[in-house]
């Protein structure tokens, strides 16, 4: 075995996994590794935060399914990546986190930079490793990519700052010795129930996540839903698992989604969810219509056997693959029933659904605005035809104008839609969209911020220009946190404390930065603007002045209350004044 350092050894390691770039801001912990990237082919991509690389990597993690790789001085350059890795670790990203920490000989003497990373990031990861001996330095990396790739998420890796030096005898091993492809379509004998619980379905609707995108079996669903006459709902914040074109395409389920999908799903009898593990939070009652039926009978196929009726009581678990699931029920149901004789009643259901919903978001759209200002919906309507007719890949943030956009974003094709998903923070749009924009480079990549989600990603404009990522950069100017501002106004009796945010002009700050702005306040303006920016192939900010008072209804009416004051001083502020 040839002799070389464990920097050399994880170099090694990165090369045979195929890593092409690593995120992070450079450190003296891991020089000497990074010294070795130029020769070994990998390109260090240096952002100005590192919670940036984090969600740049995740976002390159579900475009390309590699496993993104980050690194990070020790202690607070590592801390800067806690939020990002909760979001792929909820997101089913996986994702590598070679995390530096101080070195062996002073661990607990509370030195520079010293922190327990390794225990603060367990919550948050699929799995804390931590190299015991320099020896060992290749070997827990590939453990860590079998970690991830196994459990689908971010792994930590902690490395004492003096292991990276030494010297070892290492065998360079390929993936294929240590790890094996996710795959399979668990246990058989399910199958025959799914068949089953399916043949005798009189209103069976498919409800399509993330796993189908994963694995690439879009096609397998259509016909699935072609064979067993399904309306299609994709689900929350997936909008591309689905394609929008299909006449039993429904829209997404969830905030803000399609009402079409959840009157149909609502009336149900059989779900077949697929690639999904059916979250708590994108199944809630949403619109006022409690759409997830009680009664209907689950067929729910998820790689993942703790997702397996986590949430929903199921009459059939298959713990698969989603395509491999999908194809042999497909083959199973062929073999022992006949396909819906006649789409036609189903295909004008849905039609009928979706033009009811188009209307209704259409006419809101409508409401008066302030002068100089236009309703978001009518700016998201732009930027949904946009991202629809160029193929385009739209990153979303959370936030009341983009949790508006997902009833706007469709999608022909799958790997489109890189959204926050349930870990919900806000800075995530722009900084994801990198990502996505390094992963597919001759893509149009549009992220869609409001002004609050912008303040935590502008300063990564410098990287884009610096890198050629050509990102469009949404953003929707309406000078206010203005979900948390609705809250207020429902709750607090339009009692603002803290929801304003000012701001100069972020297209000036854009063009500061090295990068193309535009300030729009009106459709046309707007399409043109995203017309030049794409064809420009340059870092684009379209800074988009919006109505702050266009408010989306709360996430959910049950998690706040109308206020109790008890204290003579706070009073006036008791529920009983509310008007």
């Amino acid at each position: 075995m040839p002799k070389m350092t464990p920097s050399e050894a994880m170099a090694e390691v990165l090369v045979q996994e195929g890593v092409n770039h690593v995120g992070g801001i450079m450190g003296s912990a891991f020089m000497d590794l990074l010294d070795l990237f130029p020769a070994a082919g990998i390109d260090f991509i240096s952002v100005r935060h590192e919670q940036t690389a984090g969600h740049m990597e995740d976002a390159y993690s579900r475009l390309t399914g590699k496993a993104g790789v980050v690194i990070g001085q020790n202690g607070p350059g590592i801390t800067n990546y806690v939020t990002a890795v909760a979001t792929a670790n909820m997101a089913h990203s996986p994702m590598i986190v070679l995390s530096p920490s101080a070195g062996s000989i002073s661990v607990g003497w509370d030195g520079f930079q010293e922190c327990d990373t390794w225990n603060l990031f367990k919550p948050i990861t699929k799995a804390s490793f931590r190299v015991p001996h320099p020896k060992r330095a290749a070997d827990i990396l590939r453990t860590a990519f079998r970690a991830a790739y196994a459990m689908r998420g971010p792994v930590l890796v902690d490395i004492p700052r003096d292991y990276f030096y030494g010297e070892l005898e290492e065998e360079i091993l390929k993936p294929s010795q240590y790890r094996v492809a996710p795959g399979g379509i668990g246990n058989p004998e399910h199958f025959a129930a799914a068949v089953e619980v399916l043949k005798n379905a009189k209103n069976p609707v498919i409800v399509s996540g993330r796993g189908v995108v994963d694995a690439d079996c879009i096609e397998t669903v259509k016909e699935l839903a072609e064979f067993l006459g399904a309306p299609v709902g994709t689900t929350y914040l997936h909008n591309d698992a689905f394609p929008c074109d299909h006449p039993l395409w429904t829209g997404p389920i969830g905030y803000m989604g399609s009402k079409a999908a959840m009157r149909i799903l609502k009336e149900a009898d059989v779900i077949l969810a697929i690639g999904t593990r059916l979250s708590y939070f994108g199944t809630l009652p949403q619109y006022d219509i409690n759409y997830f039926p009680k009664t209907a009978k689950i067929v729910q196929i998820d790689i993942n056997p703790m997702h397996i009726a986590k949430t929903h009581p199921v009459a059939v678990g298959l713990c698969a693959d989603a395509k491999d699931a999908s194809v042999e029920l497909l083959g199973r149901l062929k073999a022992n029933m006949k396909p819906k004789a006649d789409l036609t009643p189903t295909y004008n259901l849905v039609k009928a659904e979706l033009e009811d919903w188009y209307k209704e978001i259409a006419e809101i759209s409508e409401e008066p605005t302030l002068e100089g200002r236009m309703h978001p919906r009518k700016a998201l309507e732009v930027v949904g035809k946009f991202v629809t007719d160029n193929n385009a890949i739209a990153t979303t943030d959370i936030g009341n104008t983009s949790s508006t956009a997902n009833s706007y974003l469709r999608f022909k094709n799958p790997k489109r839609h890189i959204a926050t998903l349930t870990f919900g923070n806000t800075g995530f749009a722009y900084q994801a969209a990198l990502g996505a924009q390094l992963a597919c480079r001759e893509d149009t990549v549009v992220s869609i911020a409001g002004d609050g989600a912008w303040g935590m990603s502008l300063f990564e404009v410098p990287t884009a220009v610096q890198y050629d990522l050509p990102v469009i950069a949404t953003v929707y100017n309406n000078g206010a946190w203005c979900a948390e501002k609705k809250n207020q106004i429902d709750f607090y009796n339009n009692r603002f404390v803290g929801a304003d945010i000012w701001s100069n002009s972020y297209a000036k700050i854009g063009e500061a930065m090295g990068a193309d702005g535009y300030t729009v306040n009106n459709q046309k303006d707007l399409a043109d603007a995203l017309d030049t920016a794409k064809k420009k192939r340059r870092p684009a900010v379209i800074e988009v002045m919006t109505d702050g008072w266009r408010l989306a209804p709360p996430f959910r009416r049950d998690a706040l209350a109308l206020p109790t004051r008890y204290l003579p001083k706070y009073e006036h502020l008791d529920k009983k004044h509310f008007k």
